[in-house]
């Protein structure tokens, strides 16, 4: 249960920030209760006003840094603070890669209960800021863009400094243009109907890794959750076939008409196709790559993997938190962990992508 404490009533507490939590949050403790404080970094103390309290942790809004840290910068955007989108953007770039890189390897520790994680080093994204192509906007009125930190009050941004200079352009051209309220999506190339990464450089370097990953020689290659078949085309010479699942209609559409002789793509549930494509291969010679939403893969997914292990499987991953709950669940018997790969899809966010290659036991 949490209280939401009235604001003459809001006490404001001296604190040192002793650790960062995934979704970018900085840790305090107070009276023996854990605060989170946004726009913070580890080191630092700072003046806050709790805002709300629960039974085990309170809320809390940053007043005043008392003592900051050597690696807080000035933020490069106007509405950083008040728009709910990036977390970082007072935290230089390295000290956000270093963050994010240990947050992956606590997480999988912690939830997933891996003894030991091999990690890589995170890749970084070439740009730190102007690299997204595309965003999704919120239109009321006479304002277009984001929702603020916290709350559904609109924030109206004329341009978002982590969008690339054209989706700006764009962006402009719909605050100039009569529309109805709602939500649009915008970008330097039209509107899409389905997924794809917004990261154009660290995209490539994630294609990469997953690809290095891929055994050669496979008798099968399953692409699960599959989208438009951004993985799967870039495998079809490492296997005699490649069999895409995707539950997006459109994906699967826009997958099959750019699709190789030995490339296949089924629209429907995964849970619902992957045991028969399982079972039309040697486990022995079979890579699975997993690429689902946030919320992760569903116990049947799970239970069709340990059913019929493949050889292999690479999981690409946008939630550390639902990507340990699931290889604490593989790796109890039928797998282990390789390699895990943090990738910097988002800088200036608390979001990480992962890879983990996981073998067969």
């Amino acid at each position: 249960m949490s209280q939401r404490i009235p604001p003459v009533n809001r006490p404001v507490v001296e604190v040192e920030i002793t650790d960062m939590a995934f979704g970018g949050k900085g840790v305090a403790r107070h009276e023996g209760k854990v605060l989170f404080i946004p726009f913070v970094i580890p080191g630092e103390v700072v003046r806050a006003r709790i805002v709300r309290d629960r039974r085990k942790f309170a809320e809390a809004e940053l007043l005043e840094v008392i003592k900051p840290s050597p690696h807080r910068v000035e933020p490069r955007c106007p509405y950083f603070g008040r728009c709910g989108g990036c977390a970082y953007q007072h935290m230089a770039y390295p000290e956000q890669l270093r963050l994010k890189q240990r947050q992956v390897e606590q997480t999988l520790k912690r939830v997933g209960r891996l003894e030991s994680v091999a990690m890589e080093p995170i890749v970084p994204s070439p740009a730190d800021y102007e690299y997204r192509n595309r965003i999704r906007v919120h239109v009321q009125g006479q304002c277009a863009g984001f929702y603020a930190h916290g709350s559904h009050n609109l924030i109206d941004i004329e341009v978002c400094p982590i969008s690339a200079p054209e989706v700006n352009a764009s962006l402009a051209d719909l605050r100039r243009t009569p529309v109805p309220d709602g939500d649009y999506t915008v970008s330097g190339r039209g509107r899409g109907e389905f997924f794809e990464q917004t990261n154009n450089a660290v995209a490539a370097e994630l294609s990469r890794i997953v690809r290095e990953c891929v055994k050669p020689n496979q008798q099968l290659i399953v692409d699960a959750f599959s989208g438009a078949g951004f993985f799967a085309r870039q495998l079809t010479d490492k296997a005699e076939r490649v069999v895409g699942i995707e539950e997006n209609i459109y994906a699967v559409e826009y997958a099959r008409r750019g699709a190789r002789e030995n490339e296949r793509y089924l629209a429907g549930d995964v849970a619902l196709h992957l045991g028969d494509v399982l079972g039309s291969a040697e486990p022995a010679r079979t890579s699975v790559v997993l690429d689902p939403p946030a919320i992760g893969i569903s116990p049947r997914v799970s239970d069709l993997l340990l059913a019929r292990p493949p050889s292999e499987i690479i999981y690409v991953s946008c939630d550390p938190g639902t990507l340990a709950r699931d290889l604490g669940v593989l790796c109890r018997s039928s797998y282990r962990v390789k390699s895990v790969t943090p990738l910097d899809m988002f800088p200036q966010t608390a979001e990480v992508e992962v890879v983990v290659h996981l073998e067969a036991v």
